[in-house]
């Protein structure tokens, strides 16, 4: 069973892991066992056991995200489309390219959309990347870039793969410093944001493949949980005759936790500690912006957890 939600030291999750990472062969037919991270020309490749779990795509890119993700029994668990034309999904909404964070309103500039004009997140340079046996890692830093070509502010993200005790799930971690490295940084609330998926069509709540659900941590279902306050949220459903679900854990430290979801029918899955105003339809947005002072930081973490079966099944509150 995972620890809960104290995934800011790796070594918390050896009971998670596989055992050594020795260049031995996976018994499935796979490559080395344990997490295998190869930086090529435009993107990370991610391999558990020789398999692919998810390409982190940094160069020439709006921002950069996460596709595909490849969930329990090799499913995948996010819509292709901008990124790859796939017979029945909808073409609405291009800037949700499978995984990714991102905020409408950083200083005033929209880095959510990539209509009319738009902020960018330019990769800066890799940390560190690593392989290994129980889990593998990323460390990046971004440039948050406004449409005028000046620095708004800077990131460093890491990004930590775990090894997996059977097929059955994945599990991973995001966590995010953002410096007002550039003056003071002020996350304007909006519904717009921040640590999102878009998920796989046939797992949608709605729509004519859509046979998903949405649970979260207070036993709301479905359509009413959007804009609610909760630990964690799940969305489950099927994916080549296979129901599988994606849960994310707001960690404790966050901002305003536990955060509000920006968790949509139609497949958007979005935990966003930046907008109170929207969802709770405060007379004044302003009062509800968060700002960081110039020179300072903070710190966000998510963990994903990509399971098999639905919430009770997969027994999601005890994890």
């Amino acid at each position: 069973m995972l620890r809960p939600l104290q995934f800011a030291t790796a070594s918390l999750f050896v009971s998670f892991a596989a055992t050594a990472f020795s260049g031995e062969k996976d018994a499935t037919g796979g490559g080395a066992k344990g997490v295998q991270i190869t930086e090529l020309t435009d993107h990370v490749r991610v391999e558990i056991n020789g398999r692919l779990f998810t390409e982190y795509f940094f160069k020439d890119v709006p921002r950069p995200y996460f596709y595909p993700l490849i969930g329990p029994g090799e499913a995948p668990m996010t819509r292709n489309w901008p990124m790859k034309n796939t017979p029945d999904e909808e073409h609405d909404h291009p800037h949700r390219r499978s995984l990714w964070f991102t905020h409408g309103s950083v200083n005033g500039q929209d880095f959510w959309s990539e209509e009319k004009a738009f902020g960018k997140i330019v990769h800066d340079g890799f940390i560190e990347i690593r392989s290994g046996a129980e889990f593998g890692t990323i460390k990046s830093r971004d440039k948050w870039v406004a449409v005028d070509g000046t620095t708004i502010c800077t990131d460093e993200r890491t990004m930590r793969i775990y090894t997996p005790k059977d097929d059955h799930q994945r599990m991973f971690d995001f966590e995010i410093i953002l410096r007002a490295s550039h003056g003071d940084l002020t996350f304007g609330d909006s519904k717009e944001g921040t640590m999102a998926v878009r998920l796989a069509e046939t797992m949608r709540l709605q729509g004519k493949v859509g046979h998903g659900h949405i649970v979260n941590s207070e036993g709301v279902r479905d359509l009413p949980t959007w804009g609610k306050r909760a630990a964690w949220c799940d969305y489950y459903g099927p994916v080549e005759e296979k129901i599988v679900g994606i849960a994310i854990f707001d960690h404790p430290q966050n901002p305003h936790h536990p955060t509000w979801w920006h968790v949509r029918e139609y497949g958007l899955f979005a935990a966003n500690p930046f907008g109170k105003h929207d969802f709770e339809k405060l007379p004044d947005k302003t009062a509800v912006n968060l700002t960081v002072p110039a020179g300072k930081s903070i710190t966000l973490r998510y963990r994903f957890y990509l399971h098999q079966g639905d919430t009770q099944q997969d027994a999601v509150a005890e994890k």
